[in-house]
C-alpha cells in the first residue's frame, strides 16, 4: 500500500517528464534568471541582525488540507520581509500544495529593489528556497531559472548517491542546497555540498510531528553544518529549546500561514524573539 510520500513521488516522476518536454532544459539554460547573483541563505541564517527564521508561504498541505486560500503572495512575503526574515521558503508543488512557479517568481520580484541596493553597502535580498519534491536535476536548473537561490533536497525522495549528484548539480549553478533529514539512518546523504541541513519534525510518510526529532538529532550532525529545525514550531518557547540545542535557523510556515493575517503573526512573533 503506498503512503502520502510514494503518491507524491510518482505524481512528481510525471510532472517533470511533462515540463521537460515542454520547455527543454537548453530554454532554461538561456534564462536571464541565470545571470542573478546568489543570495546566501547559510550567510543570512547567521547573520545576527536577523531572525534566524525561514519563513515559508504555503497554502495547503495533503496533512491538513487548506491552511490559507485567502492571502497573497504579495501581502505575506512583503511582511516576512520587512520583519527581518532570514530566508523565505515557497511552496512550488501544484498538485499537493497548491503552490506555483509563479509563487516564487512574486517573491524574487518583490525584492528587486533590495538587490539592487547592495552595491551601495545594504544587506541585500532575503534568500528564497525552492520547497518542492526535487528528484531531477531539470528541477534544480528550473529553480535557478525561477529566482530561487537554495534548493531542498529530500532524504526520504534519494539515496545518498543521487542526493550528492543532485547537490554538486546544484553547487555548479551557484545554489545552496537545504538536505532534510528524518532520523539518524539519513545522515548518510550529508555530503560536501550540504552545508545546511534542516531536521524535519514531520514524518513525510504518515505526516505525524514529533518535536523532540530535532533535538534527538542535532548532536549528530555536529557544528559543522548549519542546523535548522522544521515544522511543528509554533511559539518563541519552542525556538528558544530548539537554539539551546544548538540550532541556527528555524523553517515556520504553517503557523504564521493559519493566522489571520500572516505578516502581522511573523512580525509579533519576531518582536517576541528580541525581547529581553
Amino acid at each position: 500500500m503506498k503512503n502520502i510520500l510514494d503518491t507524491i513521488l510518482a505524481s512528481k516522476m510525471k510532472e517533470v517528464a511533462l515540463r521537460r518536454e515542454t520547455v527543454p532544459m537548453g530554454v532554461l539554460e538561456r534564462s536571464p534568471g541565470l545571470a542573478r547573483e546568489v543570495v546566501s541563505l547559510k550567510q543570512s541564517i547567521l547573520d545576527p541582525a536577523r531572525t534566524g527564521i525561514i519563513a515559508e508561504f504555503k497554502r495547503r498541505s495533503p496533512s491538513k488540507g487548506v491552511i490559507n486560500a485567502r492571502s497573497t503572495v504579495e501581502e505575506v512575503v512583503g511582511g516576512y520581509i520587512a520583519g527581518g526574515a532570514s530566508g523565505l521558503s515557497v511552496l512550488t508543488d501544484t498538485e499537493f500544495f497548491g503552490g506555483a512557479t509563479a509563487d516564487l517568481e512574486i517573491a524574487r520580484a518583490l525584492q528587486e529593489p533590495a538587490l539592487q541596493e547592495r552595491a551601495l553597502g545594504e544587506r541585500g535580498g532575503v534568500p528564497i528556497l525552492r520547497k518542492d519534491f526535487i528528484i531531477d536535476e531539470y528541477q534544480v536548473l528550473e529553480a535557478r531559472a525561477m529566482g530561487a537561490d537554495v534548493i531542498l533536497l529530500i532524504a526520504s525522495c534519494l539515496n545518498p548517491e543521487r542526493t550528492l549528484q543532485l547537490a554538486a548539480f546544484a553547487k555548479s549553478l551557484d545554489l545552496e542546497v537545504l538536505l532534510e533529514l528524518h532520523g539518524e539512518d539519513e545522515l548518510g546523504h550529508i555530503n560536501a555540498y550540504t552545508e545546511l541541513v534542516g531536521i524535519n519534525n514531520r514524518n513525510l510518510k504518515t505526516f505525524d510531528v514529533d518535536m523532540d526529532r530535532s533535538m534527538r538529532m542535532a548532536e549528530r550532525i555536529g557544528n559543522s553544518r548549519v542546523r535548522i529545525a522544521e515544522s511543528g514550531i509554533g511559539s518563541v518557547e519552542d525556538v528558544a529549546e530548539l537554539k539551546s540545542h544548538g540550532f541556527d535557523g528555524f523553517l515556520i510556515g504553517e503557523y504564521f500561514m493559519k493566522q489571520l493575517d500572516p505578516a502581522a503573526a511573523f512580525l509579533a512573533f519576531t518582536r517576541k524573539m528580541r525581547q529581553p
